[in-house]
């Protein structure tokens, strides 16, 4: 269930992990291989991806722009994640990961502001951020700046890249788990929670599964349905068991209070979605009137599904990472429960309820036919 974090301290911890990490961290770069496909980016209006001036220097701004055939526009799709101009790397400015932070390009370093994933409906996705390469203001005019922004599928946001290299592609079927699979994983399964209904709300978060390596989607893929597993006794639930608790649920601190009602905002979906203020998060980020129409969660299994997706992608909860962000960049399970129910399961607090999790994710990831990976526990 998705509870209130206690965030001053996480700010804290976060502060300090990031401080350790930038006085002791080693990066390590991979330099491009004469394998790796070269060539033109297009998006809208069949125009180009072009460094500005065509300078190579550290900090140089990647537009929208004709094609010329130019060094400017030559791209090499690397085999790291990474993608390529003039000798340097495209470049999340600062690191943000906010809709609207612009592209740059800058020596290349290995961050993770630096990976890219190419999606077969021809998305480029910034795995930690899990959005799009994006023309700024939906313009095709020469000079308009890349950024990144929450993908919508619009065709700012569509690209042709060099075939042949690069990020892993989607499975065949467009999601690493086929429905053989997903029956196998869910035998007692209520029939609110569809497969169908699961598939169609994938393209809200396209990075999610199809980040990486064919092995570390998979994974990504068991996790998410590993936690949903023990949120949902098994995706049989989908309203929270203990109606006690609905009132409890209406943060009236919030200035746009509770609308559906006091009670309305109880545990609901495939990760029991809660709080008024979630409802509004995440209403708001899918393009759903979630305070007003909570019951939506609990009647629409496509909207049910992608408010569990947007919480895997995008909220860390109690930890100090989103879920998706754990599993792409190697943390393990143990983080991606941390930040589900970090604060009443992990460092002791209810091993037994980790276990539960932690079995499910063996059982699921046995099934599709990887292993687990390291750092199974919080």
């Amino acid at each position: 269930m998705i509870r209130k974090s206690l965030r001053g301290l996480t700010l804290a911890r976060t502060a300090v992990a990031l401080a350790v990490a930038a006085l002791f961290s080693v990066t390590l770069t991979v330099p491009a291989s004469a394998a790796d496909p070269v060539g033109s980016i297009t998006g809208i209006a069949g125009k180009c991806l072009d460094v500005a001036a065509a300078s190579s220097a550290n900090g140089t701004a990647v537009q929208l722009y004709d094609c010329n055939g130019t060094a400017a526009q030559q791209w090499t799709v690397a085999g790291d994640g990474t993608l390529r101009a003039l000798g340097k790397c495209l470049d999340l400015v600062e690191r943000g990961t906010a809709d609207g932070t612009p592209l740059q390009i800058w020596d290349c370093g290995g961050g993770a502001n630096q990976k890219w994933a190419i999606s077969g409906a021809k998305d480029i996705v910034n795995p930690t951020a899990n959005k799009c390469l994006d023309v700024t203001g939906n313009t095709s005019a020469n000079g308009a700046r890349i950024q990144i922004w929450t993908c919508t599928g619009g065709a700012n946001q569509k690209w042709n890249t060099p075939s042949g290299g690069g990020t892993t592609p989607p499975p065949t079927g467009g999601f690493v788990v086929s429905e053989a699979q997903f029956n196998q994983m869910f035998p007692s399964r209520n029939s609110f929670y569809t497969y169908s209904g699961l598939t169609n709300a994938l393209s809200a978060y396209p990075g999610f599964s199809k980040t990486g390596s064919t092995t570390t989607q998979r994974q990504e893929a068991a996790a998410f349905l590993a936690n949903v597993n023990h949120e949902t006794g098994g995706l049989v639930y989908v309203t929270e068991i203990n109606q006690a608790n609905y009132p409890h649920y209406c943060d009236p601190n919030q200035p746009y209070g509770c609308p559906a009602g006091q009670a309305a905002y109880y545990g609901r979906g495939p990760i029991q979605l809660s709080w008024n203020f979630n409802y509004k998060a995440a209403g708001d980020a899918l393009g759903i009137d979630l305070l007003n129409n909570p019951w939506l969660v609990q009647n629409d299994s496509a909207v049910a599904w992608k408010t569990g997706l947007w919480y895997w992608n995008t909220q860390s909860g109690p930890g100090t990472m989103t879920p998706h962000n754990a599993m792409v960049n190697g943390a393990g399970f143990g983080q991606t429960i941390r930040s589900i129910n970090g604060s009443l399961e992990c460092d002791g607090r209810n091993p037994a309820q980790v276990q539960s999790r932690v079995d499910a994710y063996n059982r699921f990831t046995q099934i599709l036919g990887v292993a687990p990976g390291a750092n199974l526990y919080c």
